[in-house]
């Protein structure tokens, strides 16, 4: 899940050998297959196969696949990289096993994804400050961050500061923060996130490039972020400075231009706590009362007295990472047109900047996790006696921790007839630390989906639970929005906070995961807690959600007038 580009959506391992026990996994599951007879092609998600699959999905195959996948010579499978391309001729070579059919390109499991790198060269970028007659040089790391600029190598700008409270404008929830504001030729200063709206739709608000293409249609120049106590807490500038190590990557188009790319604005960057109290100086307002409005959920824009000069020298390269395709075909002569699509990402954030001595950040729970569970996924309907009435596809995809990248490029690009697609169901940084008692299905509120995670969850004897941390807007941080974004229902699945032991504190033990291990080289398969059998949990409902969607009649539809369906009914069929 992507931290060191919160903002670009929000505004914008193991060390020990690996461990080949697949054969024996294998041949368990097998025999539980064998043993429980046969069905029709009509409805094994009604006998004793879905079972039977359900059995093959085993903890001791999830936690092999992610020793290898979270091991240090994958190097932390950072996208256009030799480690990840190791992860990905893994991931192919399984599915190849299984008899699945390549689907990616050229008869090939790998779609090709064009990307381009932009890191900003620090020494000859700039942040100038003129208030009240004086000038001030900010200091690059310690008052500011810049990202670079995927559209031009050099870019400058001079303009006044306007505060825009989140940048949103939402007409169907009755808020604009631009409402008589003026930002023509100004840049725009927001904070993070969005007011109170329904969890879904305000992370769909938070969104980067929503953000990015709001300020560019009301005219800005540029976009500042002014960090606050709570952004402060989610992902500290400490961090963010910390993630300029890695370059920041678009796809790109046939034509050459970088994704979602707004050229109007000339400069994107982050402010530190410290920094935005200094440029607030005689603007009447205060660091504090930004705060307040951010608790209050209630923001009021307002001029800053000063104007900046901003100046951003980028470092760009074209570079190629591949998304690992794979399909089952399904068995009904109408139906198998149709997919059901998987997906987790396959990528981390190979190596930067060291913590605690390891430099190496192996992402074994983000995202070898999700990876290694569609492999099972994938595993187990290859394993049915009678395939599915709809065809499957599981996608391992490139570039999620720089913006969802492999996922977008493929939904905008698809190897399939897009309108072929009916849902996507993404797994992805399964917090397998604890026993699992519920799950989370990010946006199935928002379509048919709900009842078929419902569905699923019951019949394994699990509760569905909320989302725990509306305020993280976790469902456009992963890979499923870049399916909502064409119009397919689509859903994040994580484990949920409940417990039944007193002792267990799901919600705790993730704010100290998050702390402690998150995007940091100690995610590895030497982190304390790690709970295999949770995981296999987790994975048997996605098979059995995919499984009911694959069999049922009915394609998923959005709910009547939801907010998505109306959003993006203009989405390429």
């Amino acid at each position: 899940m992507p931290a060191n580009v919160m903002f670009r959506l929000l505004l914008q391992g193991g060390r020990r050998s690996f461990v080949w026990s697949r054969v024996a996994v294998c041949a368990a599951g097998l025999l539980c297959v064998l043993s429980s007879g046969r069905a029709t092609s009509e409805a094994p998600a009604d006998t004793g196969d879905s079972d039977a699959a359900v059995s093959v999905i085993r903890p001791e195959a999830i936690r092999a696949d992610m020793r290898f996948l979270a091991d240090d010579l994958l190097e932390g499978r950072r996208a256009g990289t030799r480690g990840h391309q190791l992860a990905a001729q893994f991931v192919a070579a399984q599915f190849e096993s299984m008899g699945l059919a390549p689907a990616g390109g050229s008869g090939t499991f790998f779609q090709d994804v064009p990307l381009q790198s932009a890191q900003v060269d620090e020494s000859g970028s700039s942040f100038k400050w003129a208030n009240s007659g004086a000038s001030t040089t900010l200091k690059f790391r310690e008052d500011y961050i810049l990202y670079g600029d995927p559209g031009r190598d050099d870019s400058s700008v001079s303009a006044p500061i306007v505060f825009v409270g989140y940048g949103i404008t939402a007409p169907d929830q009755r808020y604009d923060d631009y409402q008589g504001v003026d930002v023509k030729g100004k840049i725009a200063a927001m904070v993070f996130g969005a007011p109170g709206f329904p969890s879904a739709v305000k992370a769909h608000y938070s969104a980067s490039w929503l953000k990015r293409r709001n300020a560019a249609e009301h005219g800005a120049v540029g976009i500042l972020v002014f960090y606050d106590s709570r952004l402060q807490g989610l992902y500290p500038f400490e961090k963010q400075v910390r993630d300029l190590a890695i370059p920041r990557l678009n796809w790109l188009s046939a034509t050459g231009a970088p994704d979602h790319y707004y050229p109007e604005l000339r400069t994107y960057g982050a402010v530190s706590m410290a920094a935005v109290k200094r440029l607030l100086s005689g603007s009447g307002h205060t660091a504090a009362q930004i705060g307040a409005g951010v608790k209050a959920g209630k923001l009021s824009p307002f001029p800053l007295n000063g104007v900046a000069e901003i100046h951003t020298v980028t470092r760009r390269a074209p570079l190629h990472s591949p998304n690992v395709v794979a399909k089952l075909e399904g068995s009904d002569p109408q139906l198998r047109a149709e997919h059901v699509v998987y997906t987790a990402h396959l990528d981390h954030l190979g190596i930067s900047t060291p913590v605690k001595g390891d430099s190496i950040y192996n992402g074994a729970l983000d995202n070898a996790s999700g990876s290694a569970e569609i492999l099972e996924i994938a595993r187990a309907f290859s394993r049915l006696p009678a395939r599915p009435r709809r065809s499957m596809l599981f996608i391992a995809v490139t570039g999620e921790e720089e913006g969802l990248l492999g996922s977008d490029y493929f939904a905008s690009n698809p190897t399939v007839p897009r309108s072929s697609i009916v849902a996507d169901i993404n797994i992805d940084e399964d917090l397998m630390l604890w026993p699992l008692r519920d799950v989370v299905a990010l946006g199935a509120e928002h379509s048919s989906l709900d009842a078929v995670v419902k569905r699923a969850a019951a019949r394994l004897k699990l509760a569905v639970g909320p989302d725990p941390a509306p305020e993280q807007v976790n469902f456009i941080r992963s890979d499923q929005y870049s399916f909502v974004r064409q119009g397919i229902p689509s859903i994040d699945l994580e484990a949920g906070f409940g417990s039944d032991d007193p002792h267990i504190k799901p919600a705790e033990i993730s704010d100290g995961w998050d702390n402690n291990f998150y995007h940091s080289p100690q995610d590895d398969m030497q982190q304390p807690g790690l709970d295999f059998e949770a995981a296999a949990a987790l994975t048997r409902v996605a098979f059995l959600c995919g499984l009911y969607i694959a069999q049922q009649d009915e394609r998923p539809r959005w709910n009547p007038g939801d907010f998505f369906a109306a959003t993006f009914a203009s989405a390429p069929p």
